[in-house]
C-alpha cells in the first residue's frame, strides 16, 4: 500500500510539472501564443476536423458570405479526406495544424508530440503546396517540450470559446454568444466535427446554422473575417 501510494505521489507531481502547470504559465503570461490579432477584424477558427458531412457544408457556407476562414486540423483525417483539404486551400482559408491523432500534449512524450506534428504538417502540404504556419494543440494543452519542439510555428489559441461541441450549447446560447464576441482582434473557436471525446457527433449541425445567422448580421454591420495568414 505504501509503494502504491508512492507510485500515486510521483505520478501526481509528474503530471503537474510536465503537463499542467507549463500549461497554466504558457496561457497565463502568453508565452509564445497568440490569443488575439492586431487587426481590425475578428479571425474564425475551426478545430477537430475535417469531416465528411459537416466540413463541406461548412465550406459552402463560407463560400456563400466570402467568408475566410482558418482550420487546425487532425492529420489522420486529413489523410482520409485529402480533398477537403485541397478545397479549403483553393478558397483561400489557412489551414494548420491540430495534432496527427486528437491526443493530448499532457499524454505524450515529447518525441511523439515531435512526431504529431511532422506527421500532420507533411498530410497538409502535401494537399495544399503551401508552408505550414499555425498550430493549435487539442484542448490548447501544452507539456514542458512544447514550445521548443513547436518553435518554427505560430502557436495559436483564442479570445473566445463557445462550448459549441455540444448539441446543447447550439440549441441555446450559441448565437448570442457569438453575437457578444464582436471586438476587433477576436479570435473565435468553433468546431466543425463531433467525433472528439466530449462532443456530440450532431453538434456541428447547430453550429452551422447559428453561424449563417451570425454571419449575416455581422456583416450587415461592416465586421470583416478575415483568415490567419493575413
Amino acid at each position: 500500500m505504501k509503494l502504491l501510494l508512492i507510485g500515486i505521489v510521483i505520478m501526481i507531481v509528474f503530471l503537474l510539472v510536465y503537463a499542467i502547470v507549463p500549461t497554466i504559465l504558457i496561457r497565463m503570461n502568453r508565452w509564445g501564443i497568440l490569443k488575439r490579432t492586431q487587426s481590425d477584424a475578428i479571425a474564425i477558427t475551426f478545430d477537430d476536423g475535417p469531416n465528411p458531412i459537416y466540413t463541406p457544408q461548412l465550406l459552402d457556407l463560407l463560400k456563400k458570405y466570402k467568408v475566410k476562414a482558418t482550420f487546425f486540423v487532425v492529420g489522420s483525417k486529413v489523410k482520409r479526406y485529402p480533398e477537403i483539404i485541397k478545397r479549403m486551400s483553393e478558397e483561400g482559408h489557412t489551414v494548420g495544424i491540430h495534432h496527427f491523432h486528437h491526443v493530448s500534449s499532457w499524454i505524450i512524450t515529447p518525441f511523439r508530440l515531435k512526431r504529431q506534428l511532422q506527421l500532420t504538417e507533411q498530410a497538409i502540404a502535401e494537399c495544399t503546396q503551401e508552408k505550414v504556419i499555425f498550430y493549435r494543440p487539442p484542448w490548447g494543452h501544452f507539456n514542458l517540450f512544447s514550445l521548443f519542439i513547436s518553435k518554427s510555428y505560430k502557436k495559436i489559441m483564442w479570445s473566445h470559446i463557445f462550448g459549441d461541441w455540444k448539441v446543447e450549447k447550439g440549441k441555446n446560447g450559441l448565437l448570442e454568444e457569438l453575437r457578444e464576441a464582436a471586438e476587433p482582434g477576436s479570435i473565435l473557436l468553433l468546431h466543425d466535427c463531433g467525433e472528439t471525446l466530449g462532443a456530440d457527433p450532431e453538434a456541428p449541425s447547430y453550429m452551422i446554422k447559428n453561424l449563417e445567422i451570425y454571419l449575416r448580421e455581422a456583416i450587415d454591420h461592416g465586421t470583416r473575417f478575415i483568415p490567419l495568414k493575413e
